[in-house]
């Protein structure tokens, strides 16, 4: 083998190695580039889990009151899976209704609500009216601008507690 030959051989694995041992340097900092640092890990919400009192109240609601459709579930840890095509809820049945605590969204660490959105006023007011006629629904607060607008919003609480909002914000013309 030549000289030339050699130099030719080792220089790409000597390259390799320096690579491979400034990468493994640097594994334990923090701060150091990575393929990675500057991109965006996630692509969006796979599913929210929701804990619920009554898991058949809550999935009836998503299903007759909003037109989604029911996605699956677990019978042995009660919970039905809803979704309207883009956002995939599960509900989770609580073990014991009696024992059960309602979210204090001011004084809690949790979710503090879950925000739907309609594509226009006309579904937020039909909502508004459907939601009049659901047993054990509580309405926050009727159609109302969210601050100095555009977007109109109202907050519910399904059967179960949890607080939804549904907003709607006019697209500029």
């Amino acid at each position: 083998m030549t000289n030339t030959m050699q130099k030719t051989l080792l220089l790409p694995i000597t390259l390799t190695l320096l690579l491979i041992s400034s990468n493994a340097a640097n594994a334990n900092d923090k701060h150091s580039t990575s393929l990675y640092q500057d991109k965006i890990m996630t692509k969006g919400l796979n599913h929210l889990g929701l804990t619920v009192k009554n898991v058949q109240a809550s999935a009836d609601f998503f299903i007759n009151t909003l037109g989604w459709k029911k996605a699956g579930g677990y019978p042995d840890y009660p919970s039905i899976f809803v979704t309207d095509g883009d956002i995939f809820l599960t509900l989770w049945q609580t073990n014991d209704v009696e024992k059960t605590v309602l979210f204090d969204r001011k004084n809690n660490v949790g979710l503090h609500h879950l925000a739907l959105t309609v594509a226009s006023k006309e579904i937020l007011d039909e909502l508004h009216r459907r939601f009049t006629l659901v047993p054990d629904l509580v309405i926050e607060f009727a159609p109302e601008l969210n601050g100095k607008g555009p977007t109109i919003h109202m907050m519910i609480r399904e059967p179960s507690g949890n607080r939804i909002e549904f907003a709607y914000t006019p697209t500029k013309k």
